[in-house]
C-alpha cells in the first residue's frame, strides 16, 4: 500500500510539472489502470505529460453512471451533457413509453444509451458521419446489450431516416475558430476537430440541424440540444426560422446555459423559461 501510495505522489509530481492541474487525481486514476505494472504506469504518465487526454489513455469514460469506451476520433462525454438526459426525463415522466429516439451526431453513443437505459421500451437511432466515431459507438452500443434497440446510421445530417421520432438530441459542434485557439491543449491536440468546430461564429451546426429537427420530429415531441456558452439566443433564433419552438433554457452549474429543450411551434404554451441543471462547462 505504501508503495502505490509512493507511486502516486510520484506520478502527481511529474504531472503537476507538466502544468496539469489535476495532477493527482490523474495520477491515482492511471495508476489504478496500470493494476501494479510500473511500466505501464510510466508509459501513462509520459502520455499524460504530452497532455493526452486521461479517458483517451483508460479507454473508459463514465457518463450518466454509465461506462463508455472511449479513443482517437471520438469525442469525450462531458458531464454537463447529461442535461439533456435530466430534461428528457422530465418531458416524458412515463419510463415504459414505447419512444422513438434519435441521436444526430451520435459520437461515443453515450446520450443515446444512456437515454435508452432509461427507457426500456424504448428504440433509437443513431446517426454519425464519422467512421472513427462509429467503431466506438458500435462498441458501446454492443457493451450495454442495446443491439436489438439501437440502429446505427453512417451519414451526415442530411440523411433521411424513416418516420418521425418522440425525442431528438444533438450535441453538435459550436466551438467557433477564434474559440478553437483558446481551448485547452488536451482538447484541442488530441479530440475530433469536427466534433468541436462549426464554423466562424460556431453555429453552423445548429443551422444544419434545425431544419432536420423540424422534418423528423413528432407533433408533440421534443428536441434536446446542447448548446454552447453566449448561444442560447442565437441558437434559438435558428431553431424559430425553422419552425420550432424553444421551450426552455437550461443552465449548468456555472449559469452558463447549457441545454435548449425545443418543440415544434405552437405545440407549447409557455413562452422560453430559463431552469438551472446540473452539468459544468467544459467546452
Amino acid at each position: 500500500m505504501s508503495g502505490c501510495r509512493a507511486a502516486a505522489t510520484r506520478g502527481a509530481e511529474r504531472l503537476k510539472a507538466a502544468g496539469i492541474e489535476s495532477a493527482r487525481a490523474d495520477a491515482r486514476i492511471l495508476l489504478a489502470h496500470a493494476q501494479g505494472d510500473e511500466m505501464l504506469f510510466e508509459g501513462f504518465l509520459a502520455r499524460r505529460e504530452q497532455l493526452e487526454p486521461v479517458a483517451y489513455i483508460t479507454g473508459h469514460k463514465e457518463f450518466w453512471s454509465l461506462d463508455f469506451e472511449v479513443g482517437p476520433g471520438v469525442l469525450i462525454p462531458r458531464p454537463e451533457t447529461e442535461t439533456l438526459i435530466e430534461e428528457a426525463l422530465k418531458e416524458f415522466p412515463t419510463r415504459s413509453a414505447p419512444l422513438r429516439l434519435l441521436d444526430l451526431g451520435a459520437g461515443s453513443g453515450c446520450i443515446l444509451i444512456a437515454a435508452l437505459s432509461e427507457f426500456p421500451e424504448a428504440c433509437g437511432v443513431a446517426l454519425e458521419r464519422s467512421a472513427d466515431a462509429i467503431m466506438w459507438l458500435q462498441r458501446n452500443i454492443d457493451k450495454h446489450g442495446l443491439s436489438n434497440r439501437c440502429a446505427v446510421m453512417h451519414g451526415d445530417w442530411r440523411y433521411e431516416s424513416a418516420g418521425e421520432f418522440d425525442a431528438v438530441f444533438s450535441n453538435p459542434p459550436y466551438v467557433s475558430n477564434r474559440e478553437m485557439a483558446k481551448l485547452p491543449a488536451t482538447i484541442a491536440r488530441y479530440e475530433p476537430r469536427p466534433a468541436l468546430m462549426a464554423g466562424s461564429d460556431g453555429l453552423a451546426a445548429y443551422r444544419e440541424l434545425a431544419p432536420r429537427i423540424a422534418a423528423c420530429l413528432r407533433p408533440h415531441g421534443k428536441a434536446f440540444l446542447e448548446v454552447g456558452a453566449g448561444q442560447e439566443e442565437k441558437v434559438s433564433g435558428i431553431l424559430r426560422s425553422a419552425g420550432l419552438e424553444t421551450v426552455r433554457i437550461v443552465t449548468d452549474l456555472a449559469g452558463i446555459a447549457r441545454c435548449i429543450v425545443a418543440a415544434r411551434a405552437g405545440k407549447t404554451a409557455s413562452g422560453p423559461q430559463k431552469t438551472v441543471g446540473k452539468g459544468q462547462s467544459s467546452r
